[in-house]
């Protein structure tokens, strides 16, 4: 007797009915399913002669057919697609997606990432399947496979007329290429943050020179662990003369090395040029280039970028390789970020600006700092517990003043002491430095290193520098003392900047408050409410000694008062 011929049932129903597909099977050999999923993964795979469905879903077996018309379009894209059920196993990919997964291997019937060799979600955000899923709307994420590989996938949930889920669309594409080139713009990022990760404390102790060693070391660690170069120099710009002399070699003939270059268009090579116009520039063969200059001895190809802070080139960072055109303009990209740290690592590390002193001089200095902010501590918390208990006790209050009173001739017996053991360090004479001989100033910061260099930099030109670390020790300090200049940063531990901005015109109306933000982060706008109240002058951390000896002018400069 000949086979009976093969009938889908589709029955969505939790009881179908006995009766019906026991009449059926007389006539066929019914195969039934309750799984629209399912249904299609068996239409897929096996042979029916037909398909039963009751009436009231009809709808569904419609979708049915156009999904199965649909297989031709999903076929052809670029995009790896999968469908996947409610129980995350697959029931159909197009040819782009099984090129993802093991040569030969069955992936009907297997969960999604079981599929793909070694799949390992990134980020913290987990699953796309089980965002989907939770959220019923597309989620994204990247997975990491066999390789080094990386995709992206986009999961969308689809549910049935009832709201149930009856499988999800996964979207796959490859993102190696663009993957790899963040991680490595990422590890640029982090490198350059490494170049001058130093504390306040070990900033203090490390000389000049034993700074710079510091710096060459990492760099020439970077460029060899981030980017497999072996030869690199970088070049310091004089603005008064134009010179640029070396501060780093590495790989470079002894020619190279001590070659006299200047920041010229013409004559002085491809670091000339770049330090002249502040353009980087490519050299994919020098033995072509009649611009290039020898730079290591076996050099076929070159990149270099200038260092610029602040929008001034301050000097030049060249790389070189063996090899002929071994540069791309995505290597530039890279080198030009990492060229942004080593700007600002020399100005932190106070590089460019480097001045010889004597071991008295440097051991006077070396103690006024180390007493500033602990005197400060004093100050504030003095000054914060007199704010409080005014109108107590008089015989505590007089004690408070007078504890303030010896803190502050601390303070100025030591610089009168230091004077006596070396003359003081000679000053410019700039209308700062005239306007601060003497001359008291609050710099409210939470960043010890920040309060640090305030008493280091305006302490030198004169001035009485007290700090404090939030606004209520700030506005305690105002109460009770007067100042010249006020400088606040916008981000307090306690208060934004237009808030301390506002309570300190409200105690001194006429004394000029500067505001202080990081390369202009300032999420609450704080600066532009604080001008519309009369904000003249806001100084950009981290800030150099003669921007912050602009802005403290400024300030002071005769003319019509804040607010």
């Amino acid at each position: 007797m000949a086979d009976k011929p093969r009938l889908l049932v589709i029955d969505r129903d939790a009881s179908p009915d006995d009766a019906t597909v026991a009449a059926l099977g007389d006539a066929f050999e019914v195969v039934t399913t309750q799984s629209i999923s399912k249904a299609l993964s068996l239409l897929r795979g096996s042979a029916f002669a037909g398909v039963y469905v009751d009436a009231s879903h009809l709808s569904a077996v419609r979708w049915v057919g156009m999904i199965l018309q649909a297989e031709e379009i999903l076929d052809a894209i670029s995009d790896g697609v999968a469908v996947v059920g409610p129980d995350l196993q697959i029931t159909w990919a197009n040819p782009e997606f099984l090129l993802l997964t093991e040569p030969g291997a069955e992936v009907i019937g297997v969960p999604f990432m079981q599929a793909i060799p070694e799949a390992d979600v990134q980020g913290n955000e987990g699953s796309p399947f089980a965002a989907a899923v939770s959220t019923r709307q597309s989620a994204t994420g990247v997975v990491k496979m066999r390789g080094g590989r990386y995709l992206r996938i986009t999961v969308t949930p689809v549910f049935d007329a009832s709201g149930t889920l009856s499988h999800l669309i996964a979207l796959t594409r490859e993102i190696t290429d663009e993957t790899q080139q963040q991680l490595k713009v990422d590890a640029i990022a982090r490198a350059g943050d490494e170049l001058a990760d130093l504390t306040p404390e070990e900033l203090a102790e490390m000389r000049a020179d034993e700074r710079t060693d510091l710096l060459k070391y990492n760099i020439t660690r970077h460029m060899k662990d981030l980017m497999g170069l072996d030869y690199l120099e970088i070049r310091l710009l004089d603005k008064k003369t134009g010179e640029l002399h070396p501060l780093l070699s590495e790989g470079m003939s002894p020619t190279a090395a001590n070659r006299e270059l200047l920041a010229r268009k013409e004559g002085h090579g491809v670091t000339g040029m770049v330090a002249a116009t502040g353009q980087s520039y490519v050299c994919p063969d020098t033995t072509k280039d009649p611009i290039y200059i020898e730079g290591a001895a076996d050099a076929r190809s070159s990149l270099t970028v200038p260092l610029i802070y602040h929008g001034t080139v301050i000097g030049t960072l060249n790389v070189e390789s063996p090899q002929p055109n071994n540069f791309d303009d995505r290597d530039r990209q890279f080198l030009e970020i990492y060229a942004r740290n080593i700007a600002g690592a020399l100005n932190t590390l106070e590089l460019l600006q480097a001045e010889k002193q004597s071991a008295a001089t440097a051991s006077v200095q070396a103690i006024s700092l180390e007493v500033a902010l602990p005197l400060d501590d004093i100050i504030t918390d003095a000054t914060t517990v007199l704010d409080r208990y005014a109108g107590h006790d008089d015989d505590i209050v007089a004690r408070l003043r007078h504890l303030l009173y010896r803190a502050r001739e601390i303070r100025g017996l030591i610089y009168k002491v230091g004077s006596t053991i070396a003359p003081p360090v000679a000053r410019k004479a700039t209308g700062a430095a005239a306007r601060l001989e003497g001359r008291r100033i609050l710099v409210v910061d939470a960043d010890e290193g920040i309060r640090r260099s305030a008493h280091h930099l305006l302490g030198e030109e004169g001035a009485d520098v007290e700090t404090a670390r939030d606004g209520r020790e700030a506005i305690a300090m105002t109460k009770l003392a007067s100042y010249a200049v006020i400088l606040a940063d916008i981000r307090l531990p306690d208060m934004d900047g237009y808030e301390i901005y506002h309570r300190l015109r409200e105690i001194h109306p006429e004394t000029p408050v500067i505001l202080m933000t990081g390369f202009g982060y300032d999420p609450t706008h704080s600066i532009v409410k604080a001008r519309q109240e009369g904000l003249q002058t806001i100084l950009y951390k981290p800030f150099r000694a003669n921007r912050l000896m602009d802005a403290v002018e400024q300030a002071l400069r005769p003319g019509p008062q804040q607010g």
